[in-house]
């Protein structure tokens, strides 16, 4: 140990060993996430929160035909927080827009999904959609490590 350090006390010298520590754990895990080409992978969730790149997963989306999923998630976020005296009307138009098999952007959701939301829409409450929001957010993730748009933009 060199002299500088030795005359530090002893509690500078223990934080300084954990700071090294997490770092260390910090650093294993981002080259754990590093892709082939030194990216970090951008999630989904970040995505989402990220207007460029929500845009170009949009573009990727419209391209694959799959639009109507991104626009169901967003649907579902903006009924979660809307007052409970609008969300039987809100309710009701994301069934009849997404959920209903004639609708004009149905999502691909299982039958008994589909079933039980049906059965909700009467009394909907902030967690009507988040079961059928979930499994569209799984098929979106799937679609992420193949939208080249957003290569550039992480």
């Amino acid at each position: 140990m060199c002299k500088g350090l030795s005359s530090l006390p002893s509690s500078c010298l223990e934080r300084a060993k954990d700071l090294r520590v997490k770092l260390s754990h910090l650093t294993e895990t981002h080259h754990k996430l590093k892709g082939q080409d030194g990216r970090v992978p951008l999630d989904l969730e970040t995505l989402l929160k990220n207007r460029s790149a929500l845009q170009a997963f949009r573009g990727f989306l419209r391209s694959e035909f799959s639009e109507e999923n991104l626009e169901f998630w967003l649907a579902c976020q903006e009924y979660r927080v809307s007052p409970s005296n609008v969300q039987k009307m809100k309710s009701s138009s994301i069934y009849n827009q997404f959920i209903n098999p004639d609708a004009p952007q149905e999502v691909n959701l299982d039958a008994e999904t589909r079933e039980a939301l049906l059965g909700v829409t009467d009394s909907p409450c902030a967690d009507t959609f988040d079961e059928a929001q979930q499994r569209i957010y799984n098929l979106m993730a799937k679609d992420l490590p193949q939208v080249p748009a957003l290569q550039s933009l992480h």
